[in-house]
């Protein structure tokens, strides 16, 4: 998210919040702000971190091993 621009508590508590899937984070993406202001990128990020975090983090690392899939 620092790539995107954020301070390293927006950022961090973006990726949490979208990780853990609980709701409003901290910074500019605090219960006050909203997440409209991060570019396409970041959002496409937080995205993928929104889907790990439903699907558990060993679920999507289970579609990128091919040895799981020929047993």
């Amino acid at each position: 998210m620092a790539a995107c621009g954020m301070d390293l508590v927006s950022g961090g508590a973006s990726v949490i919040a979208c990780l853990s899937n609980i709701g409003p984070g901290l910074g500019t993406v605090g219960p006050v702000d909203n997440f409209a202001h991060i570019p396409s990128f970041g959002k496409t990020v937080l995205i993928l971190c929104m889907l790990m975090g439903r699907l558990e983090l060993f679920t999507v690392l289970v579609l990128f091993f091919p040895s799981f899939w020929r047993k």
